[in-house]
């Protein structure tokens, strides 16, 4: 057995070196920089100073003297297969993450990019970010009782750089060096700090039980629950079709500022569906409590129902300062038939967008256009700036004159399912990347292999989406078929790059960063279980990644995250979907919310039980 016993309290220091050349050179410069007196702070912000003082009362989205009481229970569509979050394998258990396991920082979540104290108190961080210092709570304990150490964390960071999920992996390997200073002090040196957002992402970093992880199995499905600090336990599982948690009534962090009006509910329950219309009909029943709406056509006619016509059902729209991010048909190109950008162009010109909105979604959608749609950070409309122009000129020809000066947008059909001028443009674009029609099929030029792929998808909703995608691809004589799978057997298959091409959305932020390199990075393009699904290898990505992760002003960083969106824009790796404008959810009018919406939208953590009003 590889399980850690307790171990007795620290005398010495004891560090953990990150095994990647060259960083270890910065090491006697960060000793120097460590024995200087900390400075701590109760936060941090990704750019300036975070919002909230250090007296803050309560996060400003929040009720303090919310109700605490009754149940909460959620629909989710798919299943799971372990209750491990943290690991590679498995498709994971819906609400572990913040209920049952807390970070070292919370999160702010009426601010682009901002942590609080947490499970660490405070936290020394110097301008040039070139290592973080954490202090941990006093108070902070796990769930059995047992103190929070820094050799819990220190744990913790060598179990998930070397065991856990890629993310995780690649992200702490980032680090030079780990060094727990006293039980309840821990050092991170970052070598240069040219990666800003760094600190940040190691505040995120979970806090896990070093006397009560198995390391040897740590990386296998599990439907024993890991031991945290967080609010609730884990009091129930059917697997793959329901987990419930209660509330745990010696939760240490109860009083925290960050916690004042949360974890309202006594017990949280999580139902598994296969189908999103059985996940509708439960809620419309009053198994489910809450629904977040994504179909325009089901939000505008199918809540026409008794519940919603007496009040029982409240419908709320919300504004979000949130991107939408970029939802769209995915090529994978790996494949080759997927390869050569101008055939990946020309297949766009294939979806008639305007025909879907208003046949299968009532016209209630909107194009999207950016990667970062609908924020400061999407490129969309507006010509590049100086800081971009400067940026991307050491990549001529990546990015192409009509994307660069903000004049490109996805193609405009006519609506009627049969648009011929769209249908030349796309023949003539794969006519020159070496496909031309030859009795009704698409085929090479060059060996006479005819143009036929496979959409994976696992949603009805998808399902019906691709099919109508691959009726417009036959007008050209490309045969797609459509296949639907469950949500773990989807994941698996994502997991290794195990498709022609997929409908995904990757959900973004107002302050992407690291994670930027999991979506597009060239790293990550071969490393299974990334989310670089389209297979992109362009050294431009990298270059405009680095620079938004070395911004320290807005304005700089703004630029940076532009000019990655053109890049992405020009490779054409998408055939860009849409979104919706506002976040649309239906509750039950015993569900109470606070009168305050933060930047994000709704958090559903802030809500409570209240049978006696709507809320």
């Amino acid at each position: 057995m590889a399980t850690l016993s307790r171990r007795r309290p620290l005398l010495t220091r004891r560090s953990a070196l990150a095994a990647l050349p060259g960083l270890a050179l910065a090491l006697s410069a960060a000793r120097s920089r460590a024995d200087s007196e900390p400075l701590w702070r109760h936060g941090v912000a990704m750019h300036g100073e975070p919002a909230l003082a250090p007296d803050f009362p309560s996060l400003p989205y929040a009720r303090p003297d919310a109700p605490k009481g009754g149940r909460l229970t959620y629909g989710w569509l798919g299943g799971f297969d372990t209750l491990n979050s943290y690991a590679y394998k498995g498709a994971q258990a819906q609400g572990l993450r913040g209920y049952v396991y807390e970070s070292l920082l919370a999160r702010s979540y009426d601010e682009p990019f901002s942590l609080y104290g947490l499970v660490a108190e405070a936290l020394d961080l110097p301008d040039d970010r070139s290592r973080v210092v954490f202090r941990l709570d006093p108070r902070a304990k796990f769930s059995d009782g047992e103190p929070v150490l820094a050799d819990d964390v220190l744990f913790t960071f060598e179990l998930l750089r070397d065991h856990g999920h890629p993310t995780f992996r690649s992200n702490y390997r980032r680090v030079a060096a780990a060094v727990v200073e006293d039980d309840r002090t821990i050092r991170f040196e970052l070598g240069s700090g040219e990666d800003r957002e760094l600190p940040l992402i190691l505040g995120l970093m979970p806090v896990l039980p070093a006397h009560a992880i198995n390391v040897a199995s740590f990386e296998q499905t599990t439907f024993k629950p890991l031991i945290g600090t967080g609010p609730y336990i884990i009091s129930g599982v059917e697997p793959g079709r329901s987990v419930t948690f209660r509330r745990d009534p010696d939760y240490w962090g109860k009083d925290l500022a960050v916690n004042r009006g949360l974890n309202n509910f006594d017990e949280i329950r999580y139902d598994y569906y296969r189908d999103a219309n059985a996940m509708f009909e439960a809620f419309k029943k009053g198994l489910i409590d809450v629904r977040i709406e994504g179909d325009p056509v089901r939000w505008t006619t199918g809540y026409d129902i008794p519940a919603v016509r007496r009040g029982d059902i409240v419908r709320e729209s919300f504004a979000s300062g949130l991107p939408s991010g970029m939802n769209g048909f995915v090529f994978n190109t790996r494949k080759p038939q997927f390869a050569d950008v101008r055939v990946r162009e020309a297949l766009g010109f294939l979806f008639d967008y305007e025909w879907i909105d208003r046949n299968m979604f009532g016209g209630g959608t909107a194009r999207t256009r950016s990667y970062f749609e609908g924020s400061e950070l999407a490129s969309a409309g507006l010509p590049a700036d100086d800081r971009e122009r400067a940026l991307l000129a050491k990549f001529p020809g990546v990015v192409r004159d009509d994307v660069l000066e903000g004049r490109w947008s996805p193609p405009s059909a006519d609506g009627s399912g049969r648009d011929r001028g769209l249908l030349k443009e796309a023949l003539a674009l794969l006519e020159t990347g070496g496909w031309k029609v030859r009795n009704g099929d698409l085929r090479s030029v060059a060996t006479d292999e005819a143009f036929r792929f496979e959409i994976l998808v696992w949603t009805k909703d998808d399902e019906r989406l691709s099919l109508a995608f691959a009726r417009g691809l036959e007008r050209a004589g490309v045969r797609a078929t459509v296949r639907l799978v469950d949500s773990i057997q989807a994941l698996r298959r994502l997991q290794t790059y195990d498709f022609d091409m997929i409908i995904y959305n990757w959900y973004s932020s107002l302050s992407p960063g690291l994670e930027q390199r999991k979506f597009w990075g060239v790293s990550a393009a071969d490393t299974p279980g990334e989310r670089n699904y389209m297979g992109v290898k362009q050294p431009a990505v990298d270059a405009m990644i680095d620079a938004l992760l070395v911004a320290r002003e807005r304005p700089e960083f703004i630029s940076a995250v532009r000019a990655l969106d053109r890049v992405l824009l020009s490779g054409f790796y998408v055939v860009p979907l849409f979104h919706v404008k506002e976040k649309w959810i239906a509750r039950w009018k015993t569900l109470a919310r606070p009168e305050t919406t933060p930047l994000f939208g709704p958090m559903l953590e802030t809500w409570w039980r209240a049978s006696d009003h709507a809320g």
